[in-house]
């Protein structure tokens, strides 16, 4: 069901009809899509290394620049359109319509009994982790080069904060909702606590 707010979609969708490949399939710990946990940690991983050992690699700025430039973008466009699909089921995006108004797209596998049994948990730890570390190491160099004055530096770290930022943030959004159902979800837990509490001193006095 198509869920909307002032800002953005969110829709749970069934990507490369997975439910209808992998319907009779056990959850397993193994990885089911190797290429795919590969790209997905190589394109991210070699631009941090690159990045670490340009000074090694090339005396030439410009070509250790577009060396990383062209790892962080290769790395965007296969953790947003292929690995967040084949790994666990997440995709997100932006279209604007007729008028103009730009709607970004959140999108998820329909959650089942059966759906959830095609998880793998190895595909899943690995997805979040270099989908989290990554961007965390690039906001650590961008403060290394800032307190080194590595001014020329500082537009390629930028740039991969905001390319591997902007994939963390979408999938996050991807992964728990809206910000309607974060609202939702954050005053149910606080009501759930306050009737617990009081409850809790109505039982004891």
């Amino acid at each position: 069901m198509l869920q909307q707010d002032s800002n953005d979609d969110t829709e749970d969708v069934s990507l490369f009809d997975a439910e209808e490949e992998t319907t009779n399939r056990p959850r397993k710990s193994k990885i089911r899509h190797p290429v795919a946990s590969f790209f997905h940690l190589f394109f991210r991983v070699s631009a941090i290394v690159v990045y670490l050992l340009c000074e090694l690699l090339s005396s030439s700025f410009i070509t250790c620049m577009v060396t990383i430039i062209l790892l962080l973008s290769c790395d965007f466009w296969a953790v947003k359109n292929v690995t967040g699909r084949l790994m666990v089921g997440l995709r997100w995006w932006n279209h604007i319509d007729e008028d103009g108004k730009s709607h970004w797209v959140f999108e998820s596998r329909k959650e089942s009994s059966q759906e959830n049994k095609t998880v793998s948990e190895a595909e899943s730890r690995i997805f979040w982790l270099g989908l989290i570390a990554c961007p965390v190491l690039w906001v650590i160099f961008a403060f290394s080069a800032l307190f080194s004055f590595r001014v020329k530096w500082l537009a390629v770290v930028i740039m991969g904060v905001v390319l591997q930022g902007a994939n963390l943030y979408g999938y996050i959004r991807c992964k728990v909702g809206s910000r309607k159902n974060l609202t939702s979800m954050a005053t149910s837990y606080f009501g759930k606590q306050f009737l617990r509490q009081n409850t809790g001193d109505d039982q004891t006095s």
